[in-house]
């Protein structure tokens, strides 16, 4: 009597624990996790960055023209990125950032509420122009692409129009920038890569001889480069605690720059002259 009594609790009791089994199973189907009930968050991916740009820029030549680029959402942006714009007529300058090849630039994001683009006289066409989010390691995160299509200037009022060109390419230098051979123009944007590398890294000092290297044997941007790092306007741009600004240094390589051909030389000469 008492063997099955005790086989019969013996039984319940299995029963009863396989019953508990089913249950906590089911309940752990419908609430996954680690068992406490509570649903494990989910991570959200951080958003992407994106480039605004107006799909087509129109301009006039021997003009400045705003050059709008908006980059977002600002916590999608890495620190120290900034701006490559490849693709402008090398006849055009930008007022922000540094040329760091023909055509392409590098605009810090902090500058680009007030970029504009300066067009010299003569310059006529259309230009696809890239525009990139650079990372400080060179990683692109973002591109967006403009077409920049540049118009004659307009005659004034009593001046006759220039002379149509008897054949147009699609785009046209506005100042002859003496030319240089292609072994030759290598090696100075090599010496100005190395150059824009100094200036990056803060040491102006250095920046210059590499730049001074290579307007000499011709590139404007690179005389315009030197010339900068002496321009009062240009050097608190820089950030470099230390550094004195000296204006006949400025203007004597901005004058170089305007004899190679450089367009925003003009300007910054005017600018000089005006202080």
């Amino acid at each position: 009597m008492r063997s099955r009594t005790a086989g019969g609790g013996a039984a319940r009791f299995a029963g009863r624990l396989l019953w508990a089994g089913v249950l906590a199973a089911g309940w752990l189907a419908g609430h996954p996790g680690d068992g406490s009930g509570v649903r494990p968050a989910v991570a959200q991916r951080p958003p992407a960055p994106t480039i605004k740009v107006a799909p087509v820029t129109q301009a006039e030549a021997a003009s400045k023209l705003a050059f709008p680029i908006e980059v977002g959402p600002p916590e999608a942006i890495a620190k120290n990125s900034f701006i490559r714009i490849r693709g402008l007529p090398p006849a055009a300058a930008l007022t922000e950032g540094h040329a760091i090849a023909p055509g392409a630039w590098a605009v810090p994001l902090a500058a680009l509420p007030t970029l504009a683009i300066v067009l010299p006289a003569g310059l006529e066409g259309r230009a696809d122009v890239a525009i990139s989010l650079v990372s400080v390691d060179g990683l692109v995160l973002a591109e967006a692409r403009t077409s920049l299509r540049v118009a004659a200037a307009k005659a004034g009022p009593g001046q006759a129009a220039p002379p149509a060109p008897q054949a147009r390419s699609s785009v046209s230098l506005g100042l002859a920038a003496p030319k240089l051979d292609p072994a030759e123009r290598e090696r100075a944007l090599a010496l100005h890569a190395k150059g824009m590398e100094q200036l990056e890294r803060g040491n102006v000092y250095a920046a210059r001889k590499f730049f001074e290297r290579a307007a000499e044997a011709g590139l404007a941007q690179s005389a315009v480069a030197v010339a900068s790092t002496f321009d009062p306007d240009e050097l608190t741009k820089l950030k470099v605690l230390g550094l004195q600004p000296d204006v006949e240094a400025a203007r004597r390589w901005y004058e170089r720059a305007r004899e190679l051909g450089a367009p925003e030389a003009e300007q910054r000469l005017r600018r000089l002259g005006a202080r």
